[in-house]
């Protein structure tokens, strides 16, 4: 069977990609259109761990809002993360801020145009560095995503399991990445993984690359990439109290700055955390009150799941003492709730939230 070339992709590329609002076509590259890096690059921050479809709407919030890196290096942090909020790994929201400062104010507003200076920046790891150079400054980087991992891992039918096999993954998307459109061939593979090469039920017939593909010629491409068994994920257990004063106002609080929603917004819980678990009954309120039991919710972080009991007060007289902080319900949309926070708050409140997700 012949090597795999980078050409058969991009002829492909160039008549199905995706139209994405961060994208230059290849017909507008043509003309002489480039990308903008401040677009890559919160695109790029956006869609790890994300779906493109729950990004879109974000990105163009974000972009509406703050137009260029200096805009959102100025802007407020709460601001920042409560825009953030419902995307899921807050710890990329806080990066993109500090990213952005240091773009702003170390590099005149200009992102660094090679991997090595882009690495350099908060928040930007190998992947970022490596997409941004190709994407935004068409830079011949091997660029590897989980839809270019799936790819990859068919074409060569790669055996050692994931993660292991990261590192011959991306020696094989180096040696396939060409140097005339480096940026078009990084994001044809991104596209041929979403939409043709999928995860199950692939479609062979229509793949750019099928008289090259080795798990295709032995009719097994599903079998790819083989993963490491999963271990179970430990569950954690706590509380949260959702309290609600006379005048339609909920009880909320800010989370430290560091770690797990570091800087986000919550209602007041126990205290639970990834490695152990917090206090699961009533007296663990923040303060005495007539709590009543309004179910539990789930939700699954990285690596472990989250089962909070849900205690309801209200309406009440807000209690003495500094407890947080009292936000109309009405207006909850505003402020930086996790998802995991939202949760909480419709167990007690169906009616906070027109719409949830996960």
């Amino acid at each position: 069977m012949k090597a795999p070339q980078s050409a058969p992709l991009l002829v492909w590329y160039d008549r199905h990609h995706r139209d994405l609002p961060w994208r230059i076509s290849p017909s507008a590259a043509k003309r002489g259109v480039k990308p903008d890096p401040y677009y890559i690059w919160m695109s790029e921050v956006m869609l790890q761990q994300t779906t493109v479809a729950a990004v879109k709407a974000y990105f163009a919030k974000f972009i509406a809002r703050w137009p260029t890196v200096k805009d959102l290096a100025g802007a407020p942090s709460e601001d920042v993360m409560a825009a953030w909020a419902g995307l899921g790994y807050y710890a990329r929201a806080r990066n993109l801020k500090k990213c952005a400062e240091a773009v702003a104010f170390e590099h005149g507003g200009v992102f660094p145009d090679t991997e090595e200076g882009l690495r350099a920046l908060p928040g930007i790891g190998d992947y970022t560095s490596a997409a941004v150079a190709a994407i935004a400054f068409n830079r011949p980087a091997a660029v590897m995503d989980g839809n270019v991992e799936r790819v990859i891992s068919r074409l060569y039918a790669i055996e050692a399991p994931l993660p292991g096999s990261k590192p011959q993954m991306k020696a094989k998307v180096a040696e396939l990445t060409p140097v005339d459109r480096p940026g078009d061939f990084a994001q044809a593979m991104m596209d041929l993984g979403a939409t043709i090469c999928t995860p199950k039920r692939p479609a062979c017939a229509l793949c750019p690359f099928n008289d090259v593909c080795v798990a295709l010629a032995s009719d097994e491409p599903e079998r790819f990439p083989v993963k490491a068994a999963k271990k179970a994920k430990p569950v954690r257990l706590g509380a949260a109290f959702i309290a609600v004063d006379r005048d339609g106002r909920l009880l909320l609080r800010k989370r430290v700055e560091t770690g797990l929603l570091g800087g986000m917004t919550e209602v007041p819980t126990t205290d639970w955390t990834s490695r152990q678990d917090g206090e699961t009954g009533s007296e663990a309120a923040p303060f005495p009150s007539d709590w009543q039991a309004a179910g539990t919710i789930s939700h699954v972080f990285t690596h472990f799941e989250l089962r909070l009991s849900i205690f309801r007060s209200g309406p009440i007289d807000r209690p003495a003492g500094d407890h947080g902080f009292w936000v109309p319900v009405t207006e909850l949309d505003g402020e930086a709730l996790p998802t995991v926070m939202k949760k909480a708050i419709a167990a007690a409140i169906p009616t906070a939230f027109s719409t949830l997700k996960g």
